[in-house]
């Protein structure tokens, strides 16, 4: 799924915004949530999900391709938790015998 399909998505499911309305409104919502990592704070949607930011620290790494040693720099990364109900929704809808089809 795209932004263009979300974008879409409001657009026919909430009704009475025009498309470049609903552009702007999942626009904001993304705007908002880049702002809100940005300050380290977590974002928790309830029946969804958390998505938090995390600092990883400076640690030792070897370049797979010559096994030299490397450093690899300190970064943020951004992880998210999905909720139990969203787990439980996406383990619902799977095949009742586990196999995929077959």
């Amino acid at each position: 799924m795209t932004k263009a399909d979300i974008v879409n998505a409001v657009y026919t499911r909430l009704g009475g915004f025009s498309k470049k309305e609903s552009a702007d409104i999942v626009d904001l919502v993304f705007e908002t949530m880049k702002e809100t990592l940005g300050r380290g704070e977590k974002i928790k949607i309830s029946g969804f999900g958390n998505f938090v930011l995390r600092d990883k620290r400076q640690r030792q790494g070897r370049n797979p391709q010559t096994g030299q040693p490397i450093i690899i720099s300190e970064r943020r990364v951004l992880n998210f938790k999905a909720s139990q109900l969203l787990k439980q929704a996406l383990n619902d809808s799977q095949p009742e015998n586990g196999n995929s089809g077959e």
